[in-house]
């Protein structure tokens, strides 16, 4: 993915290369970056020629009748932007001129990254790629007040995979196998599977954002490889390309949403919030055909508190041995193969081998961090490469604050008192008492979500609020889309066959990723 001079396509030059402001925008392909924004509602713009249901185009309230948790003003914005700085209360505070696996295996020097039992690695990351999926904010200012009903989400807000997919093999064929368009084309750089890339390296997915690191580049690829392996088992002589495209879809995306109700919602907000809103509905989200800005802003960026500040890619990548980087280095000088993990290169060394991420049974898996109200360091000064609008800040914790101004977002504590459960205490929130605007007592939402999972469940999941908004916005997409899995004519569950047998009862992102061939055994093939 490129522009017409050439130079690497990143966020922000992909949106302007779309034309996408503030304004909201209809179905737009890119020729010249080679990627597609499916504008929700949009007939075809989910598969090779099939309609779907209209969603709505923008963002919306979960709890409209709520006020903003304070009012705007140059004050609260100093605040936000303290709270959120380098070195401040959310920082970690890792010794980045540490080595990275003395930051992975040290306890000493992990002491505000604490592990999660109940979570691997891999989970933050396919946390990042549901997200992807549902929501893409193309045109908000932060810290600007506006009304979420005049923004355009550039996703469709369903489980659909629209950011696997794009537009379909018609209107996005550059996503797709050239001698069988019912298939995606996916490239290599040595002995490891890789999403396409143009000259300059920049991937031709129908997402940018699925690029901005290693881990998440391979997860596009595994679901692509995946679809591609189901198209092999559902071709039947005289299935025309577009037909057998769209069986092989269907399948991969039930697929993917049974992980994402019965592995990743139980991880995420616990299996008793998750079990309830399942067997007795949704109470604050009814509609199902939006995004709102509470999941979007807050709630669901819970998982930027579970990021660790480096990982193990691969075992063998870096001449025979692991390679293992940060996150991200936004400080590392030019490189055709940097050594952090950021997106937009490829090298023999730069894929994912998922011993790490998920557990294979072969004791390499680690675990991920807990939920808590401190940001790994490295997320304090993001590459440019990975933002989508606007230099600055490069904060991540100082960009999620403002959009509750951007959004006017309601406190923890309103909605903790809407939905009938204990708020969190003025003294649980005490740190933010020293800024002298009551935020204590009124919290960003965010914020108050990571204290209440680090205060009310250990970090482990969320708590009761922030529980319920992710449980409640996840499964409201899904029981609004006829053609989710959820919906089936008759009960579904996974049918695919495991490489060693037969799919029986729980199928988890190990057996995905299996089945995908991406697997570490099979990383020559």
């Amino acid at each position: 993915m490129s522009n017409h001079t050439g130079c690497p396509m990143n966020r922000r030059a992909f949106l302007k290369a779309l034309g996408i402001g503030a304004a909201a925008s209809a179905v737009t392909v890119g020729p010249a970056t080679g990627a597609a924004v499916a504008t929700p509602g949009s007939a075809g713009a989910n598969s090779g020629g099939t309609p779907r249901t209209p969603f709505r185009t923008t963002f919306g309230r979960m709890f409209p009748q709520l006020p903003p948790f304070a009012p705007p003003g140059e004050g609260l914005t100093e605040a936000l932007v303290d709270i959120g700085r380098k070195g401040g209360i959310l920082d970690a505070g890792d010794d980045l001129t540490a080595d990275p696996l003395d930051l992975i295996l040290d306890p000493a020097l992990r002491v505000n990254n604490p592990d999660n039992p109940a979570h691997t690695a891999g989970v933050t990351f396919v946390g990042q790629f549901i997200d992807h999926d549902v929501t893409f904010d193309v045109g908000s200012a932060l810290g600007v007040p506006t009304d979420p009903r005049t923004s355009t989400n550039g996703r469709t807000p369903a489980l659909d995979l629209d950011s696997v997919y794009g537009l379909g093999p018609v209107a996005s064929p550059q996503l797709f196998d050239s001698g069988n368009r019912a298939k995606f084309h996916y490239e290599t750089g040595g002995l490891f599977e890789d999403v396409p890339r143009g000259g300059n390296m920049a991937a031709v997915i129908a997402d940018p954002r699925n690029d901005e690191h290693v881990i998440l580049s391979g997860m596009h690829c595994a679901f692509m490889r995946f679809h591609n392996e189901a198209v092999e088992i559902l071709a039947r002589p005289g299935m025309r390309d577009l037909e057998v495209f769209d069986a092989a879809r269907r399948l991969t995306t039930w697929h993917y949403q049974w992980m994402v109700v019965n592995q990743f919602l139980p991880l995420f907000c616990g299996p008793a919030m998750v079990d309830d809103v399942m067997r007795n509905g949704r109470r604050w989200y009814t509609a199902g055909d939006f995004m709102p800005v509470e999941f979007q802003g807050a709630a669901y960026r819970f998982g930027h508190s579970m990021v660790r500040p480096s990982y193990r890619a691969n075992m063998t990548g870096h001449g025979g041995g692991p390679f293992i980087g940060m996150i991200f280095d936004a400080g590392a000088g030019p490189s055709d193969d940097p050594d952090d993990l950021v997106g937009g290169f490829r090298a023999p060394r730069r894929f994912v081998g998922w011993e790490t991420f998920f557990d294979f049974g072969d004791g390499n898996v680690r675990n991920n961090k807990l939920i808590d109200t401190k940001l790994s360091t490295p997320l304090f000064n993001l590459p440019l490469s990975s933002i989508a609008t606007g230099d600055q800040p490069q904060v991540l914790a100082q960009r999620n604050l403002l959009r509750h101004v951007t959004w006017g977002m309601p406190s923890g504590q309103s909605i903790a008192a809407t939905m009938g459960v204990p708020p969190l205490a003025p003294g649980d929130l005490a740190e933010l008492s020293a800024y002298g605007l009551g935020l204590e007592r009124s919290t960003p939402l965010w914020y108050y979500v990571l204290k209440e999972a680090e205060l009310v469940d250990g970090g482990l999941h969320l708590g009761p609020v922030g529980g319920r908004i992710v449980a409640e916005v996840l499964v409201g997409l899904l029981r609004a889309d006829p053609n989710s899995y959820l919906n089936a004519p008759r009960r579904w569950a996974p049918t695919l066959p495991r490489r060693s047998g037969q799919v029986t009862g729980r199928f988890e992102m190990v057996d995905f990723l299996t089945f995908a061939k991406v697997d570490p055994a099979s990383r020559a093939s």
